[in-house]
């Protein structure tokens, strides 16, 4: 059988490429995300995390019952009562209020200072002189950034700003603030805090980027070729197993200890080529045995015709019953051909039961009675145990197919019989609408490894060794009780006998 060999598209190949190019993309993926991403997603939550202080110092102001500050003057310095120092203290405690890093202003309606607290340094918020000079330009901050901020509170309501020396400064600070109203006295609450500059890391990681690439790259390249190797390994050993079992090797067996899917696959092909390598043994078998089974009554039809021909003459008694040999053994050889015609037709499916609902014990009954003639003419007893009469044991099914299974139960049963010459078909009392059908023998049994076999086609246990048939009875059985739906199947002791079963349902058949 001509192979081709996979060369760069193969498996292995794909799942290189697949694992360098995930490494490449996660690469990427994480590029963009400190470049783009990741600042604004700060300033987010830095602006959600200064916006929960502001509303923490808003609800204290606006729940007091009390004013919260006062001045002797317009210009002196304003008295916070001891409550709202109390409740202020008592949110830094029990964390409410972040002080760490972070700068509060509490102004009122005249635009003067409060209180607050100064955990910001620098501040560009309060620094009422800062001078910076930066690539030769040089910026001032005064007092009015945050009079400006206060003013934009008591107007707006709110206040948000991004606060920096010049564009190319390192220090960032971003201003939150809200109105709050006390009685008749409104305040400005603004929280400051630093900014970092994480868009400078995307600059880093953009002169990095090539190095970084390499070295996952090379390191990817490394560990997909591995993983390849080791996942591939299983595939290649069940590929050339493959071929060695479409060649006739049916003793090709795949050792693959891992238990993943992989594991499994190699257990399923090991099965496969079990079952592959019994089917080509019960083909030879069928080689066999239908040659000997054909062979046989076709001799002894050439070997009666000749002899008609030749010797008998005028005799009509000889001639009577040389013919009556040819018709016999046309007989069975019609009856062989047409076992495996109906075998052939129930396997492909084109042989479909027609079901319909009748009384099963009745057609046992109706079988058995047939069975009277050639039980008395050789001597057998066949004992028919049924239900009460007034026990229903009707079942959806075929009528002919089942008359043809109990046929071959009993015809088996009759052809392994006992010393005793007797058999038995017996009707079990139906059961949540399942009828059980048994049909026993008292004979040789069948051997344990024998038993899964039974029903096969063609198979023979060793104790029908030599005996006429093809064992294709069994095979049609199971073939009918297969397009029923029905459970089937055999118990047997080897020197007390086997009990063939069935169980039929009294269940209506879906509608297409």
């Amino acid at each position: 059988m001509a192979t081709t060999k996979p060369r760069f598209f193969s498996l292995r190949y794909r799942l290189m490429l697949f694992l360098c190019l995930s490494s490449a993309f996660v690469l990427i993926l994480v590029w963009v995300f400190v470049t783009q991403c990741m600042q604004p997603l700060y300033n987010r939550y830095i602006y959600n995390h200064l916006l929960n202080q502001v509303n923490t110092v808003v609800t204290i102001i606006e729940s007091s019952t009390e004013p919260i500050s006062t001045r002797s003057m317009p210009l002196a310095d304003a008295q916070v009562s001891d409550s709202f120092e109390t409740s202020i203290l008592s949110a830094i405690q029990s964390r409410k209020l972040d002080a760490s890093n972070t700068c509060f202003d509490l102004a009122d309606s005249t635009l003067q200072h409060v209180t607050g607290f100064e955990n910001l340094y620098p501040c560009l918020l309060h620094e009422a002189s800062f001078t910076t000079s930066i690539n030769g330009k040089t910026s001032i901050w005064n007092g009015s950034v945050v009079e400006s901020l206060r003013a934009t509170v008591l107007s707006q309501g709110f206040v948000k700003k991004e606060l920096v020396v010049d564009k190319n400064a390192s220090t960032r600070q971003m201003a939150v603030g809200r109105i709050a109203r006390n009685g008749n006295e409104s305040y400005s609450v603004i929280f400051c805090t630093s900014l970092a500059r994480i868009d400078e890391a995307g600059v880093v990681l953009g002169q990095l980027m090539p190095w970084i690439f390499l070295c996952l790259m090379a390191f990817s390249i490394v560990a997909s070729w591995l993983f390849s190797r080791w996942f591939t390994n299983p595939l290649t050993k069940l590929s050339h197993a493959t071929r060695k079992l479409a060649d006739g090797d049916y003793s090709v067996r795949v050792n693959v200890p891992e238990t993943d899917e992989i594991g499994l696959l190699a257990a399923d092909f090991n099965h496969m080529a079990g079952e592959v390598s019994r089917a080509a043994q019960l083909q030879r078998d069928l080689l066999a045995n239908v040659s000997h089974d054909l062979r046989t009554p076709l001799t002894l039809i050439k070997g009666y015709a000749e002899t008609v021909r030749d010797l008998t003459g005028d005799d009509p008694e000889k001639r009577t019953a040389q013919l009556d040999v040819i018709v016999d053994e046309t007989d069975r050889l019609s009856g062989l051909v047409n076992s495996v015609m109906e075998l052939s037709k129930m396997s492909s499916g084109t042989d479909k039961p027609e079901k319909v609902r009748f009384d099963l014990s009745q057609l046992c009954e109706e079988v058995a009675q047939r069975y009277e003639a050639v039980c008395a003419q050789n001597g057998y007893t066949l004992k028919l145990e049924l239900p009460d009469v007034d026990t229903d044991c009707s079942v959806w099914a075929d009528p002919t197919m089942m008359e043809r299974v109990l046929h071959n139960l009993l015809g088996n049963a009759m052809h392994h019989i006992g010393p005793d010459n007797t058999f038995i078909l017996r009707v079990l009392t139906p059961q949540k609408g399942i009828v059980r059908v048994e049909v026993a023998d008292h004979g040789a049994g069948i051997a344990k490894e024998d038993l899964p076999y039974i029903f096969d086609r063609y198979y023979r246990s060793r104790s029908d060794a030599g005996k006429v048939g093809t064992g294709l009875g069994l095979s049609i059985t199971k073939a009918i009780l297969q397009s029923h739906g029905f459970r089937f199947g055999v118990t047997s002791t080897l020197g007390e006998g086997s009990c063939f079963w069935f169980e039929a349902k009294d269940e209506q058949p879906a509608k297409n």
